[in-house]
C-alpha cells in the first residue's frame, strides 16, 4: 500500500497495480477551473478484470476524474495511457470508442423510448435493405439481459423501469459497446438490499469476463466486499492508494476526512438544543401510484440547533416527508406547526416565506440550473430582488453572493463561474448552521454520515416511524435493526 500526506498513517510498501500491467493508466493528471486546481497530478492505473474503488467525500475531485476519463473534459496537465500509448479523448463518443463507457448518478437514458431504443440508441442496426433490423435489436437486448441476469422485455419503456432496472439498462448498453473499463457512479445510492446484491453479482460477472470496473461509492463495506484495490482523493490530491485488502475501514475514513471521525465529527452531540421549531403530528401523504412511497401518521420534532437524522431504506419514505414538509407534495393528514404556529404549506413558495428550505437529493434537476453561473443560481432562490420593471441587477446579485462566499468556503474562482464547478465540505456548513440555531432534518443514505452528523436519529421503514436514537448511542447495526422492523415500534 501507499499513502500519502502527513495524516496517512504507517503503511508498507507494495500492492499497488504496476502500470505496465494496467491496460489504462492515469500519470500526473491535473485540472484547473477558474484558476482553482481541483485535481493535482493524480495518478491510479486500471486492470482488466479488477475492481478500482475511487474514494473521497464530496468535493475531493472524483466527479472530475470521471469526467477526465469520460472524455467530457480535457485535463489541463499529465497524460491518459491506454495499452501502452498515450491517448487524448476528444469526447464521451471517443472514449465509448476506446471502450470507456459511463455509468453516472443521472442516467442517460430516454425515459420514453424503449429499452431496446435506449440501449441501441445513436448505433442503430440496418438490415441489407437498409431498414432498421428491430428482430436483431430485440433479440439483442434480450441476449445482454439475460447476461446481467434480468429479465427486462425489450419493448418496455424506460421511465416504466424501477431505478435498479434503468441501471441494468445502462449496463446492458455498455456491454453492447464492448467496453472494457465501466466506470459506475455510486451504483447503489438508489437501491434496496436485493438490488444491490444484484449488483455485485453482475459486477463479479463482468470481471469475470475481464471487465475493469472503476467503482466510486460511499459505501465502504461495499468497497471492501467488492474492490480489488482503491485510490482515495482529498481536495484533489491523491492521499492513499493500495490493495484494499491492506486497509480497513477506519483507514479508509480517515484518508478520506483526514481526521478520526466520530469524535470530532460528534463534537456538537453534547450542546444543548433550544425550543421546539418543527412539530409534526400524524402526518400523511395522500395516495399516488403504487410505486410511490407514502407516509403513514409520523410524528416528531426538531429545535432549534438540532440535528436530527432520518434513516431508512430505499422506499421508506424519507424523501416523502421532506416533500410533505416543504410543501412539494400535498399532505394528505395531520399537522405541522412551525415555532408554535399552525403551518400548512400550498406549494415549495409558502415554505420558503415561512424559513423552511430543502436541499433535494437531486440537485440538478429540482434544484440547481448547472449552465448557470454561481451568482445566477444565488439570485434564482430569491436572495436579491429585481430592479424596476423587473429587469435583472447582475451586479447586485455578485454583490450579494459574496457575502456568503467565505462562510461557505466556496472553491471558486468568482461569481461567474459555473456552479458545476463548485464543491464544498457539507458536514461543516451543517454543523456551522446548528451551532447558529437552524433546525436541521438530515435525510441521507450514508448511514456513517447520518451517525456522524446527527444529535437524534430517526428510523423509518414503509412510511412509520421504527424507533429513535440519540447520535451518540446509535451504531450501524443498532439502525438497521430498527429500519428493517416489519412493525413500527409502540
Amino acid at each position: 500500500m501507499t499513502a500519502i500526506g502527513s495524516d496517512a498513517g504507517t503503511v508498507s510498501s507494495g500492492g499497488v497495480t504496476p502500470p505496465e500491467a494496467s491496460f489504462l493508466s492515469l500519470e500526473t493528471l491535473s485540472k484547473h477551473f477558474f484558476g482553482v486546481t481541483v485535481l493535482d497530478r493524480v495518478s491510479l492505473a486500471l486492470t482488466a478484470g479488477k475492481v478500482h474503488a475511487l474514494l473521497g467525500e464530496n468535493g475531493a475531485g472524483k466527479s472530475t476524474l470521471i469526467n477526465l476519463l469520460s472524455g467530457i473534459r480535457k485535463p489541463d496537465g499529465g497524460s491518459l495511457r491506454l495499452d501502452g500509448e498515450t491517448v487524448e479523448l476528444t469526447g464521451p463518443n471517443d472514449a465509448q470508442k476506446r471502450g470507456i463507457s459511463t455509468i453516472h448518478q443521472e442516467f442517460s437514458l430516454f425515459p420514453d423510448l424503449t429499452v431496446a431504443e435506449t440501449i441501441f440508441a445513436g448505433r442503430l442496426p440496418v438490415n441489407r435493405f437498409g431498414l432498421v433490423d428491430w428482430r436483431r435489436i430485440a433479440r439483442q437486448t434480450i441476449e445482454v439481459m439475460q447476461q446481467l441476469g434480468a429479465e427486462i422485455a425489450p419493448g418496455r419503456r424506460v421511465a416504466d423501469l424501477s431505478i435498479a432496472e434503468q441501471q441494468l439498462v445502462e449496463i446492458g448498453r455498455a456491454l453492447t459497446l464492448k467496453s472494457r473499463l465501466i466506470i459506475m457512479d455510486e451504483p447503489t445510492a438508489s437501491l434496496t438490499p436485493r438490488e444491490v446484491d444484484r449488483l455485485k453479482a453482475v459486477v463479479r460477472a463482468l470481471t469475470a469476463e475481464g471487465v475493469a470496473i472503476l467503482f466510486v461509492s460511499h459505501r465502504l463495506e461495499e468497497v471492501k466486499e467488492l474492490a480489488d484495490s482503491f485510490t482515495v482523493l482529498r481536495d484533489g490530491v491523491v492521499v492513499a492508494s493500495g490493495d484494499i485488502a491492506d486497509a480497513t475501514i477506519d483507514d479508509l475514513v480517515r484518508w478520506m476526512v483526514g481526521r478520526e471521525l466520530l469524535e470530532e465529527d460528534r463534537h456538537h452531540a453534547a450542546s444543548k438544543p433550544g425550543a421546539v421549531v418543527l412539530e409534526v403530528e400524524g402526518l400523511k401523504s395522500r395516495p399516488r401510484s403504487a410505486r410511490s412511497a407514502s407516509v403513514e401518521g409520523v410524528s416528531f420534532s426538531v429545535r432549534a440547533g438540532e440535528i436530527v437524522g432520518l434513516a431508512g431504506l430505499v422506499g421508506a419514505g424519507r424523501t416523502e416527508i421532506a416533500r410533505l414538509i416543504f410543501g412539494a407534495d400535498p399532505i394528505g393528514g395531520g399537522s405541522i406547526r412551525l415555532n408554535g404556529e399552525a403551518y400548512r404549506p400550498k406549494g415549495p413558495g409558502d415554505a420558503i416565506a415561512a424559513g423552511v428550505a430543502l436541499v433535494p437529493e437531486d440537485r440538478k434537476q429540482q434544484s440547481l440550473f448547472p449552465t448557470l453561473a454561481i451568482s445566477e443560481n444565488f439570485a434564482a432562490a430569491g436572495g436579491v430582488p429585481a430592479g424596476p420593471f423587473g429587469i435583472l441587477r447582475r451586479k447586485a446579485e455578485k454583490g450579494a453572493f459574496q457575502h456568503f462566499r467565505d462562510r461557505l468556503k466556496l472553491r471558486s474562482a468568482g461569481a461567474d463561474a459555473p456552479i458545476a464547478t463548485l464543491s464544498g465540505d457539507l458536514h461543516r456548513l451543517l454543523r456551522e448552521l446548528a451551532a447558529d440555531g437552524v433546525a436541521i432534518l438530515l435525510i441521507s443514505s450514508d448511514l456513517p454520515e447520518v451517525l456522524a452528523l446527527s444529535d437524534r436519529i430517526l428510523t423509518l421503514r414503509a412510511g412509520r416511524l421504527t424507533g429513535e436514537l440519540a447520535g451518540r448511542d446509535a451504531d450501524e447495526e443498532s439502525l438497521m435493526r430498527l429500519m428493517t422492523l416489519p412493525k413500527a415500534a409502540a
